[in-house]
This record gives C-alpha cells, structure tokens and sequence, in this order.
C-alpha cells in the first residue's frame, strides 16, 4: 500500500514537472503592448534623452533637464535645441555667408549623418 503511494506521488509529481515548459512558454508569448500612455512616455523619453545628448549635459544638469523635460516643462524640440547649438558654434567661429550656410546644413544634418546607414535612428 505504501509503495503504490509513493508511486503514485512520484508519477503526479513527474507530471506536473513536465507541465512547467509549457506553463512557462505560454506566460512568455502573452506579452503586452504598451498602453497609449506608456507610448506617448516613451516617446518624450526618447525625446528628452536625445535633447539632453544634443546639449552634452552630463551629471546632476543632465537628471534636472530629464525630470523637468518629462514633466513637461521644457519647450522646444530637439530641433530647436540642435539649431540653436548649431547657431552657437558658427557665431563662435565668426562664420559669415556661404561659409555659415554650408556649416550650418552640415551641423543640422547632426550626428546621424555619421553613424553608418544601418545604425540611423
């Protein structure tokens, strides 16, 4: 009686642990998309980050910008931002005319230009 106990144990407890694979991949297929909320979040993270690159904040300025940018305080867009950088380099250099122009085009064209075509965001 008690040998057809333990077998009996040992058969459920052999089958339930051939259930776990399968009970583990199908809880790893039912992954959620994310809310509108949590794309529109993700949208001005990746906003803000890239904001706060074109700056080169670095430290306790960098976390201050990304707190206030994702709360939305900060106005503009990474557009703005590289325009306006760009525009500080070419008065820093007293550049005048076509010379201005041809920097500008080229610093707008910012740092995807250099990454190779596969790695452009």
């Amino acid at each position: 009686m008690r040998s057809l106990i333990s077998l009996l144990s040992l058969a459920l407890l052999s089958l339930s642990l051939l259930a776990l694979p399968a009970y583990a991949q199908e809880k790893k297929d039912t992954k959620k998309e994310p809310t509108a909320a949590q794309k529109k979040q993700q949208e001005r993270m990746k906003d803000c980050n890239e904001r706060a690159g074109l700056q080169k904040l670095e430290g306790d300025a960098r976390k201050k910008f990304m707190s206030s940018c994702l709360k939305g305080e900060q106005k503009g867009s990474a557009q703005q931002d590289r325009m306006g950088a760009c525009n500080k380099q070419a008065s820093s250099k007293a550049l005048k005319g076509d010379a201005r122009k041809s920097f500008m085009s080229e610093c707008l064209k910012g740092e995807d230009e250099m990454k190779p075509r596969g790695l452009r965001g």
